[in-house]
């Protein structure tokens, strides 16, 4: 018999985990289903520790805290309070989005379809930052060319910005050390890579571990990290679900191919206030602003069409006026068609429920399109009242004046309930020249809106009696 091998010759095994790409449970071994969400093939191996002989301290895999440091325990009340410095991105809606500017300190997640115009916007925003801070943009999958031709097309200062190609984490934290800059830019997060890792590059472990050191590093040294990931086929951001909860603020850039509009939504705001909005338009001259998206989304053509009405949305800090056009016509299948845009298909389905047992008015048969125009997509509930009101208005082609405006949320019971900051929704529809408005009883004003007339209606029979 063999004598056995004494465990100090044995070598260290690095340690691994599996972990659900969308809802970011691990476990010790690989299984077909996730047992948390239930969703299948959705686990990838990642390594939780470095082999022996490998790098530690600052850049180890799988460290959250920081080297070298010791935790103190304080008391709530012991924690200074202070306010945090912002850098202003030249851009005033990216600072709203992200809160009124960027942090030092902070790591910033934004993602997009290919061609959304993420590499544009933040190159444009690290040439005006650069006059002021010293900046360092790390390119993965353009080249140094590349970037140069697009800011030169542009019309960018390129005499203050530092650009490196590199996909290696450790060289590009070894040129952060070196250069020590306020803005670091990483495009994109998919493409970079640890020799640590035996994986490929765009894997689970690779991306985690890359993100982990990158926000570390950003962490200890107060500099502004801003990832660049891409996005799946659904919308969602690639990588590990974890991914999202290492950064602060996680931010999607969206817009059509053939629209030249861009949304800049975030997700997640750690300094500031979530789903805010910010509008831009793509130009040959790179990303623009758009300072009134009211009137960009209400651009409506001179002749009035049955189907159409204009409803005020919230969107983080401000109101936002955005058209809805619904399109009721005969079903030739034996299963009518709910199709939506910019809408969650389930609730149009709900809502023509409530039509029906509460409004005496039945679309059972009828097909049903909704749309958001302008590419939006409308995140709560406040439209429930003026999507009904246009599929009755398609219904019966029957147009609804052009100067009326719609909010309120519609229950199961056929009440109309109230929504946040009702009095911000009518002054800004006052201010764009709007003469009446159907809102919910609870929202009315205490006092008179000078050239808007405000219908309260408690019930749904009551904002349908008011279109008659």
């Amino acid at each position: 018999q063999l004598p056995s091998v004494s465990g100090e010759f044995r070598v260290a095994k690095a340690k691994t985990a599996f972990v659900c790409n969308d809802c970011g449970a691990d476990f010790p071994k690989w299984q077909g289903q996730c047992g948390e969400c239930h969703a299948w093939n959705t686990l990838s191996e990642i390594r939780l520790s470095a082999p022996a002989g490998k790098s530690s301290g600052l850049r180890s895999a799988g460290r959250t805290g920081f080297a070298g440091s010791v935790a103190t325990v304080k008391r709530l009340e012991e924690v200074a309070v202070v306010d945090l410095p912002r850098l202003s991105s030249g851009f005033d809606e990216f600072d709203r989005v992200l809160g009124g500017g960027l942090i030092p300190g902070s790591s910033i997640l934004i993602g997009g379809h290919p061609g959304a115009g993420k590499s544009t916007l933040l190159l444009q925003t690290l040439c005006y930052l650069a006059s002021k801070h010293s900046a360092l943009y790390v390119t993965g999958e353009e080249s140094p060319e590349q970037i140069a031709m697009r800011a030169k097309r542009l019309s960018l200062p390129t005499d203050q910005l530092q650009l490196m190609a590199e996909t290696d984490v450790d060289a590009i934290l070894s040129s952060a050390e070196s250069l020590k800059p306020k803005i670091l830019v990483v495009d994109s997060i998919q493409v970079v890579h640890s020799e640590t890792l035996t994986s490929a590059p765009g894997s689970v472990s690779q991306v985690r571990d890359c993100a982990a050191q990158l926000t570390r590093y950003a962490k200890q040294t107060g500099t502004v990290l801003i990832l660049v990931g891409h996005v799946t086929k659904d919308g969602s951001l690639a990588g590990p679900k974890v991914l999202e909860h290492m950064i602060d603020c996680s931010i999607l850039l969206e817009g059509d191919h053939d629209s030249r509009y861009r949304t800049l939504r975030g997700q997640k705001n750690r300094f500031g206030a979530v789903n805010e909005l910010g509008i831009f338009a793509m130009t040959d001259t790179g990303m623009r602003e758009v300072t009134n998206p009211s009137a960009i989304f209400l651009d409506r053509s001179e002749h009035t069409a049955p189907g159409t009405t204009v409803v005020v949305v919230w969107e983080g800090t401000r109101p936002l006026l955005v058209e809805i056009q619904a399109l009721v016509d005969d079903s030739s299948l034996g299963n009518p068609r709910r199709v939506t845009v910019g809408f969650e298909q389930n609730r149009l389905a709900m809502l023509l429920a409530v039509l029906h047992r509460h409004g005496g008015i039945q679309v059972g048969d009828q097909d049903v399109f909704a749309n958001v125009v302008g590419g939006v997509r409308v995140m709560e509930t406040s439209a429930d009242l003026a999507l009904l009101l246009a599929v009755v208005s398609s219904l019966r082609d029957r147009p609804l004046p052009r100067d009326w405006v719609v909010f309120g949320e519609v229950g199961l019971s056929g009440e109309i309930r109230p929504v946040a900051s009702g009095q911000e929704r009518l002054s800004e529809a006052a201010k764009h020249g709007f003469k009446l408005a159907i809102v919910p009883k609870a929202n009315a004003p205490k006092k008179a809106i000078s050239g808007l007339e405000v219908i309260p209606v408690s019930r749904l029979a009551e904002a349908l009696e008011a279109c008659q």
